[in-house]
């Protein structure tokens, strides 16, 4: 009996630094298309050098796809757009996105002539389309004091949206849950405006389906008033996907048709362990064992 327990303890030791190191295959686990933000592995990132290994754990654990946010200068993670590609391919997956911006000023927001900042993206987006990314999205553009503002903030984004349309990459607008709150002292909801102002041929939206709940909203009920408008998700949780309980990932995914999703993004930005490989195994066997989602979206 007592050697019995040793073996079963070695096996569970074994199992548990197998997870801990990323050699851990889901070989066992339905096939599905899941990619991940690599902004949730950011702890790994620590160079050019890092950026293969992390990749290989990634298509190890299942995931077939990443979403890169390390974009700068012309470069992915210090890598030229080509070279990151080849790595991002030799392990086995694809490069389906990638969170990119550049902010507006208060003089450019005043003023409404964003020229300056919109002629940024032309090397952005010349790099994106040799990285071959097939969608970008900008995550963040901060409160508006006014709705003259906003509405500037979404010809920006309308005008970007269209010089990525010309290349053939689909560019769409990463919330928090700051959107979900209402414009200066109006009774306008931020969120709302955006979605209504921006052009569905240029611009979609990637909801962030943690911080619509934090922002007091339900994602069906935003599918179900703009469908065919959130063609990204980003899945995210508490911690790891399905860990909290509070997010409602079956309703979301029961009624992905009406909002017109292509792909969901993990996002993992807090963990439960020191290696955030085992998160995103977690998360990943969350998505793998769920019922509700379906194979692919595309």
């Amino acid at each position: 009996m007592k050697l019995r327990s040793i073996v079963i303890m070695s096996a569970i030791g074994a199992l548990a630094l197998s997870a801990c190191c990323g050699k851990v295959e889901n070989t066992a686990k339905p096939k599905k298309d899941i990619c991940v933000q690599l902004y949730s592995l950011r702890s790994l990132i620590k160079g050019p050098e890092s950026i293969s290994p992390l990749l290989d754990s990634l298509a190890k654990l299942g995931y077939t796809g990443v979403e890169a946010a390390g974009y700068g200068d012309g470069k992915f993670y210090g890598l030229a757009p080509e070279e990151f590609k080849a790595k991002v391919e030799a392990a086995g997956l694809k490069l389906v996105s990638s969170h990119v911006s550049n902010g507006l000023s208060e003089a450019q927001l005043d003023s409404g002539d964003f020229s300056g900042a919109l002629a940024w993206w032309d090397e952005c987006i010349a790099a994106h389309k040799a990285a071959g990314t097939p969608y970008m999205v900008t995550p963040w553009m901060g409160t508006q004091k006014s709705l003259e503002h906003l509405q500037v903030y979404c010809d920006y984004l309308n005008a970007v949206g269209k010089k990525c349309a010309e290349v053939g990459i689909a560019y769409g607008y990463h919330n928090h849950d700051y959107e979900f709150r209402k414009v200066a002292d109006t009774d306008v909801v931020m969120y709302d405006y955006m979605v209504e102002h921006t052009d569905p041929a240029y611009v979609f939206m990637q909801l962030d389906v943690y911080w619509a709940m934090w922002g007091h909203v339900s994602p069906v009920d935003y599918f179900k008033r703009y469908p065919g408008r959130f063609k990204m998700l980003h899945i995210k949780d508490e911690r790891e996907i399905g860990q909290s309980g509070m997010v409602g990932f079956d309703a979301i995914f029961k009624n992905a048709d009406i909002a017109g999703l292509e792909c969901y993004i993990v996002e993992i930005e807090r963990y439960s362990y020191e290696n955030v490989l085992v998160s995103a195994k977690e998360s990943i066997d969350y998505l793998l064992d769920a019922p509700f989602v379906k194979a692919s979206y595309k």
